[in-house]
């Protein structure tokens, strides 16, 4: 076990790659927030802003409670379960390619210059062509999240892949170890806390593109909600939908933070 050697001198509050106090952190978790709100009432309070285009803390705390009393529970459902199964899809194409380019040089050198081009074409340009070919029913919507992630979900699993030590890979063909034993039995388990952390990052960009693909010909959602609010300029509406997009995406990497301290406790020891 570690011990802590006091040197007598008061910790600086900035340290180069030093943990910090679970105290600490839960005051400055909490006090970010009561600046951030402070800031936000005290600009609506004192009029330093457009009531209409920023209103109150308490008008959108509102507001929420009135979407949910009146249904938008289903549309957070609707949002997630497209969030969900277009990130499944995601995963099931980018985990397999990624480890074979990070496995395999030929296969990287087949893939890499298709994948790093398809990188930087923003999916919202597909919108019209995927409206064309799928229509407006929830084809295009998981489409659209599908192709905002699995691009760079697949570079990044490509990435830790090709980052695994060289000893390990060696080790493994010297004592007799097939060409698939040495990437399942290997590779994979040695790759997978970096898959997940690369899931984990690769999620919250699926949430940045939950409205964009919710505001083409959709009528549920948090998107559609969102669009409905700003016909007639309902800002604590459109302000209580980003916000619950803000919460669930919070949920969801919380979910994904335990999920890798359980899966893989002993990497915990090394930070």
């Amino acid at each position: 076990m570690r011990q802590k050697i006091s040197t007598g001198r008061k910790p600086k509050f900035l340290q180069v790659r030093v943990s910090v106090p679970r105290r600490q952190m839960l005051i400055s978790a909490i006090g970010v927030w009561v600046v951030f709100f402070g800031i936000w009432i005290l600009a609506t309070s004192l009029h330093w802003v457009n009531p209409l285009l920023v209103p109150a803390p308490g008008d959108v705390l509102g507001a929420t409670v009135r979407l949910f009393a009146n249904g938008f529970g289903s549309d957070v459902l609707i949002s997630m379960m497209r969030v969900l199964v277009s990130f499944t899809l995601a995963c099931l194409v980018a985990i397999p390619l990624g480890v074979a380019m990070g496995a395999f040089p030929a296969v990287d050198a087949i893939l890499a210059p298709f994948v790093s081009a398809w990188r930087y074409l923003p999916a919202p340009s597909f919108i019209p062509i995927l409206l064309m070919w799928f229509g407006t029913g929830e084809a295009p919507k998981l489409a659209l999240l599908f192709l905002g992630v699995i691009f760079f979900l697949i570079t990044l699993i490509a990435d830790h892949t090709k980052e695994i030590r060289k000893e390990l890979i060696e080790t493994a063909l010297t004592l007799g170890a097939g060409r698939w034993a040495t990437v399942f039995g290997v590779m994979l388990p040695a790759v997978a806390p970096n898959i997940l952390t690369a899931m984990r990052q690769m999620l919250a960009v699926v949430w940045t593109y939950l409205v964009i693909a919710e505001i083409v010909a959709s009528t549920t959602g948090i998107g559609a909600m969102m669009m409905r609010a700003r016909r007639f300029l309902h800002t604590d509406e459109i302000l209580s939908g980003i916000i619950v997009i803000g919460v669930m995406g919070l949920i969801f990497d919380k979910v994904f933070a335990i999920l890798h301290r359980r899966l893989f406790p002993y990497l915990q020891e090394v930070r």
